[in-house]
């Protein structure tokens, strides 16, 4: 089988029976196609059922030399797993080519945090006197109170809001269903916004297929990640925030802050919707962090 049919299974794989996301399938092919460009320029005759761990290792070598950084590098080697998994399941190879591939060794990256007095600054700027103030303020009113990621915030269904007991119904990674809690201030300013400023005037109403999602452009049209990630970046700098955020930093906070009060680590890793709880535990390293930071500031033996 040659190159191209066979990542057309591969995607066709990752829809239907891994259910991941279009961003997830796209970065899978991705990495993929990398590795059959490789092939087909250094190893022309040999398919992708044949191709040798030696074959892979040099394909790594290639990827580094493109100046790619580790964590780009990792990525690639999963992608490329995940498709020699794809062929192993399918019976279209015995052995895996991949099992003893290493990728490069990565640093754990502490995620950027805001403080509460930081979030509520962001907060405060927002312009409530327009629509897209009163829309704004709802939209990061939900992503620090429930730690939605902004692909769960622009696909979030009105009918997933549960006003009467303050849950969300949150569809995350990989089509799986998970319960959040709603903050107070989150619920009261999405009220607001879907009672009395969604759909209407200068606002067009819900374009056909966006009847249900919560947050809409003026044209009617759900939200676009970009546009969540421009609106987060204009308020930053606006306040004269010095740190590079995103709607990511907003789910960091969440989790941040939830340790740092006490919460149950496997709380948070529910909420967060983390497979497992080892990417959870990464906030406990901020917390240690937080802790050292003050014992240096205020003890006397420090």
């Amino acid at each position: 089988m040659n190159w191209s049919l066979l990542i057309k299974q591969f995607s066709h794989y990752l829809k239907i029976e891994r259910s991941l996301s279009a961003n997830s399938i796209e970065a899978y092919l991705h990495d993929v196609l990398l590795l059959s460009k490789f092939m087909q320029m250094h190893h022309p005759n040999v398919s992708p059922t044949k191709v040798t761990s030696q074959q892979l290792q040099h394909f790594l070598g290639y990827v580094h030399e493109l100046g790619m950084s580790a964590h780009s590098q990792a990525r690639i080697l999963s992608g490329v797993k995940g498709f020699y998994k794809f062929l192993l399941f399918d019976d279209l190879i015995s052995d895996d080519p991949t099992a003893l591939l290493e990728g490069p060794k990565l640093g754990r990256k502490l995620p950027d945090t805001l403080s509460f007095e930081e979030i509520e600054r962001l907060l405060n700027a927002v312009d409530l006197s327009t629509a897209e103030g009163g829309r704004n303020r709802a939209m990061l009113e939900m992503l620090y109170s429930s730690g939605l990621r902004v692909s769960e915030l622009v696909e979030l269904k009105i009918n997933n809001i549960h006003r009467d007991v303050g849950f969300l119904n949150v569809v995350g990674k990989g089509n799986k269903e998970r319960l959040v809690p709603v903050g107070k201030d989150a619920l009261k300013y999405t009220t607001l916004y879907l009672d009395e400023i969604r759909g209407k005037y200068p606002h067009k109403p819900a374009q056909k297929n966006f009847e249900n999602h919560v947050f809409l452009n003026r044209l009617g049209k759900k939200l676009t990640r970009v546009m969540v990630f421009t609106i987060i970046k204009n308020l930053a700098k606006e306040i004269g925030l010095k740190k590079t955020i995103s709607p990511h930093t907003f789910r960091h906070s969440f989790a941040t802050h939830l340790i740092e009060g006490g919460a149950d680590l496997r709380a948070v890793q529910e909420m967060l919707g983390h497979e497992s709880i080892t990417t959870t535990e990464i906030y406990t390293h901020l917390d240690r962090d937080y802790l050292r930071q003050v014992i240096q500031e205020f003890h006397p033996r420090k």
